[in-house]
């Protein structure tokens, strides 16, 4: 676990990290506006890989300590994160509130994605509708779903799924935002299509567009037993964004688990990726900040 000082600020000279950690959990609790964070976690970041953390890996936490998203919001911008993704627009206000963004536009299905023909008016207009959102609050990107197999042949699927990002590819170019396909386990998210690196860089290199890329999840990745590292070097143009999670158990990214984090972002930033980096893991301490606070110190190369 990487430690930070204690002597960041007058008003918290006297705290521990984990002692901190306690305040601010009842400062949560008590609808405090957390007023401390900016002198005793700012700046700390090399800011190399832009990070990014899911707000849904973080709902029973803050449920059970009384924490709204302004507050965590508020703790997020102060550990040095740049987004909170994976929330609407109804949402963004708030992160702007912070200096946040959304790195990353929710869609509405995982199942029922565009490897079906019939699936390709309702998702295409979905897409453009957060096309069109996204690019008026000035984010990145937004994500798209191949959706499960369902007996299809993955061929078929993936010529499929080319075709309707190729309807939507001028669109997202026009509007400066890339749609990232994501790539999911088939065993968590059961008999979905895009669960593999050869399915995925078919994709973006038969679409050939700069604004169709994938959305890398390394926890999925590593649990379709893909080289990790050997995927990030070898086809990094394919990658638009990536997401983080222990393997195996998608837990805290530190020791307790399989994956080198340091040595994948030393790979990721070595290749110049200029996007972001979403921690996606799901905290199994209760101190679920403690654990943000340490992946964002491991993936900070």
């Amino acid at each position: 676990m990487h430690a930070f000082s204690d002597q960041r600020g007058s008003n918290v000279q006297t705290l521990s990290r984990r002692s901190m950690l306690g305040v601010a959990m009842g400062a949560a609790a008590a609808g405090a506006s957390w007023p401390f964070f900016g002198g005793a976690w700012a700046g700390e970041v090399k800011g190399r890989i832009k990070q990014s953390v899911c707000l849904w890996c973080y709902n029973g936490f803050m449920r059970r300590t009384k924490m709204d998203l302004d507050q965590f919001a508020a703790a997020c911008a102060a550990m040095g994160l740049k987004s909170i993704e994976l929330v609407g627009p109804e949402q963004w206000p708030t992160l702007k509130k912070h200096g946040l963004i959304c790195a990353m536009t929710p869609c509405g299905s995982i199942e029922k994605g565009l490897n079906r023909l019939a699936n390709h008016e309702e998702r295409l207009a979905e897409l453009r509708k957060n096309i069109d959102a996204t690019a008026d609050a000035g984010f990145p990107n937004v994500i798209a779903m191949s959706g499960n197999r369902a007996g299809m042949d993955d061929e078929e699927g993936l010529k499929n799924c080319v075709i309707g990002l190729k309807k939507i590819a001028g669109y997202a170019e026009k509007k400066k935002v890339t749609v990232c396909l994501e790539f999911l386990n088939s065993h968590d998210h059961k008999d979905y299509m895009a669960d593999s690196t050869r399915w995925c860089v078919a994709l973006v290199q038969q679409v050939g567009s700069p604004r169709v890329k994938v959305l890398y999840d390394i926890y999925h990745a590593a649990m379709m037993k893909e080289d990790v590292l050997s995927d990030i070097q070898k086809h990094s143009e394919c990658w638009g964004h990536y997401h983080t999670g222990g393997v195996p158990g998608r837990n805290e990214i530190d020791g307790t688990q399989t994956l080198d984090y340091r040595k994948i972002m030393q790979a990721i930033a070595d290749r110049g990726f200029a996007g972001y980096v979403g921690q996606e893991f799901i905290p199994k301490r209760p101190e679920a900040l403690e654990s943000l606070r340490q992946a964002v110190a491991i993936c900070d190369v």
